[in-house]
């Protein structure tokens, strides 16, 4: 009994620095961006663009779709490169983001949900990130993440995430010096910071609800390409396993076209998606 409280302590903890450290890159990165009017060069925005394209679209790929909710199966290889790539959009280690995000759905809308949209939008969108113990006193210690605690990898990215970010931005600076560090980390890290928060905030509040959920969860369209198909929320709520969240054909899913390229290839298996009685159970009445 006694090592299960340490253990619970420990778990704590470690999840409060975690969100400190996260803390600190979301000052960080929207410091650099403010600097970068000055010192602007358009290669180095084009850097920026590609850099937050390709960071959000590891963070959906790997620690939301595939780590998160399991909705598909990689080589070890493959989710490792993925995993390892999502670390650079600043978002925290995978145990830290997918324990708060299997939190998330867990408590959506309670007073345990990490991002409330109930305490509103601003709440919601960035501000849970700063109240650390906060978070520990709405979800405590439970540990819900020990699918990824038990691989060596992902507990070597959470013990030293610090060095690859600042190994990352040491890169960064002495390659294209500050034009890159302004406009590729500022510019492009708060793009994909804020694509990331818009579907926690707005996603809860606007948009249109194409499925019976108890929760505030919402589509937003134009969201789509930018968020690379995360905007279509009330689907995920309704059918959390699904790996493609556009379940339209005219719903941009760009997540969903790289999990299928991967299916083509043999690489993405046991994909999962939700069947017709499930959809019949949450569609609204005609």
């Amino acid at each position: 009994m006694g090592d299960t409280t340490k253990e619970d302590v420990s778990g704590s903890s470690r999840k409060v620095v975690g969100k400190k450290r996260e803390a600190s890159s979301v000052g960080t990165v929207h410091l650099l961006c403010l600097l970068a009017p000055f010192y602007f060069k358009w290669e180095a925005l084009l850097f920026g663009v590609i850099l937050a394209f390709v960071t959000a679209l590891s963070i959906t790929f790997s620690y939301h779709r595939n780590l998160a909710h399991r909705s598909f199966k990689l080589p070890k290889w493959l989710e490792y490169s993925f995993a390892y790539s999502a670390l650079f959009a600043l978002q925290g280690h995978p145990i830290d983001w997918v324990s708060t995000h299997r939190f998330h759905h867990q408590f959506t809308d309670s007073d345990r949900d990490p991002h409330s949209p109930m305490e509103g939008f601003w709440f919601s969108h960035v501000f849970w990130i700063f109240d650390t113990s906060y978070l520990r006193e709405k979800c405590g210690g439970r540990d819900n993440v020990m699918d990824l605690k038990q691989q060596w990898f992902y507990r070597f990215l959470r013990n030293t995430i610090g060095l690859h970010v600042m190994t990352f931005w040491t890169l960064v600076y002495m390659w294209g010096g500050l034009p890159y560090l302004t406009c590729g980390v500022g510019v492009g890290g708060a793009i994909s910071y804020n694509g990331t928060w818009l579907i926690n905030s707005a996603c809860h509040i606007l948009g249109s609800r194409a499925w019976n959920t108890k929760d505030t969860s919402r589509n937003i369209w134009w969201l789509g390409p930018f968020t690379m198909g995360e905007s279509w929320h009330n689907n995920h709520h309704a059918f959390e396993a699904s790996a493609r969240h556009g379940l339209e054909w005219y719903q941009v899913d760009l997540t969903w076209y790289l999990i299928s390229f991967f299916r083509a290839l043999g690489l993405a298996t046991d994909v999962k998606l939700p069947s017709e009685a499930q959809k019949r159970k949450l569609a609204f009445p005609r």
